[in-house]
């Protein structure tokens, strides 16, 4: 049975991605740091799609939370064979020159150095070198790394872009140690994510406006995300996935 650890897995893409691979039978251990109703909800989720659920509390961003996490998931399971790092925030849209330093401090903590130290942990633990059984590293990224997200979070935009190049870079460091690497940028997808930046309904409003006219919804980057993490893709690593409508 397959084993893997999602960050930030309790609602949006996170939540979606948990129960599709409960779906596939998968033991699926999920991480959040505030929302524990939201949680639960989500491990009844996956265990009622099939799969074995844990959940997690800890800061991607405090490294003393991610290594009791990948301790807890491993002990738990009995081992891991994938890691999705999903966890993430975005603020209220504002141009840079009105960000204050507190904004772009935490934006930079959660996006850019949670999600290395998350990567690097599961580079520890999956790495054949290092005693693990191989498996794949998925990257939650975003189309704003490419876009650049002008009047609204460049911030944002710029922590995402770093995980893009996080997946070339550590997909030739790990291809030797049986482990993928692969990165999905997800577009306009109906989450709550939008709310933290003041627009609840921002997807509908731009998605309108994408190719294929429609925003997309979470569980449309899950069937990407779960491909990447199986045997199906088993020749894929150092890739960026769009999954944006064509935006």
């Amino acid at each position: 049975m397959t084993a893997i650890l999602i960050t930030g897995g309790a609602r949006g893409i996170g939540r979606a991605t948990a129960i599709l691979a409960g779906a596939r039978g998968w033991s699926v251990a999920i991480n959040y740091v505030g929302n524990e109703a939201a949680a639960q909800e989500t491990l009844e989720a996956v265990r009622a799609a099939g799969g074995q659920a844990l959940a997690l509390r800890g800061d991607v961003s405090v490294e003393l939370d991610v290594l009791a996490l990948f301790d807890a998931v491993q002990a738990a399971f009995g081992g891991l064979d994938g890691v999705v790092v999903n966890a993430g925030i975005v603020a209220p849209s504002m141009p840079l020159a009105e960000m204050e330093l507190d904004r772009l401090r935490r934006m930079f903590e959660v996006n850019v150095l949670g999600a290395y130290l998350c990567a690097r942990q599961a580079a520890r633990v999956l790495s054949r070198d290092r005693g693990g059984r191989g498996g794949s590293i998925v990257l939650v990224s975003s189309a704003a790394a490419r876009l650049g997200s002008p009047f609204e979070f460049v911030d944002y935009a710029g922590s995402k872009a770093a995980l893009d190049t996080l997946a070339i870079g550590l997909s030739k460091e790990l291809a030797g140690g049986g482990v993928r690497v692969n990165a999905v940028r997800p577009g306009l997808i109906e989450t709550e994510l939008h709310a933290s930046g003041g627009e609840p309904r921002r997807a509908q409003r731009l998605g309108a406006g994408t190719p294929m006219r429609r925003p997309g919804r979470p569980e449309e980057v899950a069937e990407a995300i779960v491909w990447l993490l199986s045997e199906a893709a088993s020749y894929t690593t150092g890739a960026i996935l769009d999954v944006a409508g064509g935006r």
